[in-house]
């Protein structure tokens, strides 16, 4: 059997890891990166690799792994709290503060995932959040993974998950209220 061929696997693979980096990313940089770092460790790994698996199925799985690692550096990143905790929404009486009350979306929320225009306010709100919020949303609503799985892929607990959704969702609702429903 003819030995596996770094080169060959670039040419056969590249496109394939890069769709599947962006799907999990949004971040074409990061894909990149991501499918770049994949070759590397294949490189380093190719003497070793026993063809038990196809060359494909050996490199999605290496990819898979760098793909949790690199959501487990952003949610291990430190964040500060400064204007993101629940103080920002609510007064000492866990009160809504009068400016931060939630606004009816009731005549706006019809087709709104239909809308480009939201959907470019709803992405830029997004990536305004700290990484391991983006992180936390990202996994349980866009790739609609269990609170449970997503706690163990990036190590965290299940109530420092919930803190997360709850702020990131407070945040998100005051950022699309203010560039969306305010034009």
């Amino acid at each position: 059997m003819e030995k596996t061929n770094l080169e060959e696997l670039v040419y056969l693979y590249t496109k394939d890891l890069y769709k599947w980096a962006f799907h999990k990313t949004s971040r074409a940089e990061v894909a990149e990166d991501l499918v770049q770092e994949t070759f590397l460790a294949a490189a380093e790994k190719l003497s070793s690799f026993k063809e038990k698996s196809s060359a494909k199925t050996w490199l999605f799985s290496i990819l898979n792994h760098k793909i949790i690692d690199f959501y487990r550096k952003k949610v291990n990143q430190t964040i500060s709290l400064d204007n993101s905790g629940l103080s920002a929404y609510f007064d000492d009486n866990m009160d809504w503060k009068m400016n931060k009350r939630p606004q009816n979306w009731e005549e706006n929320k019809k087709h709104l995932l239909d809308n480009q225009d939201f959907q470019e306010i709803l992405k830029q709100c997004l990536e305004h959040l700290p990484d391991k919020w983006h992180t936390c949303v990202r996994l349980k609503y866009l790739s609609t993974k269990n609170g449970k799985e997503i706690c163990q892929e990036i190590g965290i607990s299940t109530t420092n998950f919930w803190q997360i959704i709850h702020r990131a969702k407070l945040k998100l609702r005051d950022c699309i209220e203010t560039n969306w429903l305010k034009n």
